[in-house]
């Protein structure tokens, strides 16, 4: 598992299994250890050998103030274009089992935004993933929606999940490798 301390959890709490995105409950009192806390939520390996996600919001069911690692975009700098804002918050987001943002991951093919006759932009994603097989797909599709809808300036939000081209390690950035020890 990890060398971390097993937390209690404090109450009954919805959770995303990893990597086949179907949802759990996990009861008051099972025991967790955190493995990762980025992008607005927690990664945990439970007592019974599988990993889990679940929501910076629940943070106190792991004995933390609650919003404390939540997601928040940066604050928009106003010389910074909606789409350099939209690339901003895509790097709040990140693979649930790899402690890296989607950006760097090289999943994401594509990322526009585009101004709307009525006011605002429609910031338009299409991401892949690591592996064809993982069911995270549908959560980290919802991730970014939520995150880009939150970037100021943006109204509406289009993403797509895509395989093609597959995704490999050639993919990650430079930065990444070097995090990973892949270099």
């Amino acid at each position: 598992m990890t060398d971390k301390k097993p937390i209690a959890l404090k109450r009954d709490c919805v959770a995303i299994m990893i990597p086949s995105g179907e949802r759990v409950t996990l009861t008051a009192g099972s025991t967790v250890w955190l493995t990762q806390a980025l992008g607005g939520g927690f990664t945990l390996m439970t007592d019974h050998g599988y990993m889990v996600r679940i929501d910076g919001a629940d943070a106190e069911v792991l004995g933390m103030a609650p919003g404390d690692f939540a997601a928040h975009g940066e604050a928009a700098d106003p010389g910074e274009s909606v789409e350099d804002r939209v690339w901003s918050q895509l790097r709040s987001c990140f693979d649930p089992e790899i402690p890296v943002n989607i950006v760097d991951l090289g999943l994401i093919y594509d990322c526009r935004a585009e101004a709307l006759g009525g006011g605002g932009h429609k910031a338009t994603v299409r991401f892949t993933l690591t592996a064809q097989g993982c069911g995270m797909g549908q959560f980290l599709k919802e991730d970014i929606r939520k995150k880009l809808l939150a970037v100021p300036g943006v109204s509406e939000a289009d993403v797509d999940l895509v395989w093609d081209p597959p995704w490999n390690q050639s993919m990650i950035s430079p930065k990444a490798k070097h995090q990973l020890g892949i270099e």
